[in-house]
């Protein structure tokens, strides 16, 4: 009987280390999701920015950045999901 109860104790402990690894692993995945959003933003507002000092078209290059920034990060984010599911 005590074989019984020390081999439930391992099964339940290895069943808790292995939950433990994929809630750690998600959650970086998560927090890569968001990272990885702020920096195609980033760099979409960036390349606006230079346009707009190449050729003196004011605020409107950054605006462009921002609004093609983000559905490009969206669309980017979902594949990177899908891919994941």
């Amino acid at each position: 009987m005590s074989q019984l109860q020390d081999e439930r104790r391992r099964t339940s402990s290895d069943e808790h280390k292995r939950s433990d690894k994929g809630l750690w692993q998600m959650a970086a995945f998560v927090s890569g999701l968001g990272i990885y959003f702020a920096v195609v933003v980033g760099i979409c507002i960036f390349i606006g920015r230079k346009i707009d000092e190449s050729f003196g078209t004011g605020p409107y290059g950054t605006l462009a950045g921002i609004v093609l920034g983000f559905p490009v990060a969206i669309y980017s984010t979902y594949r990177k999901i899908k891919a994941i599911i």
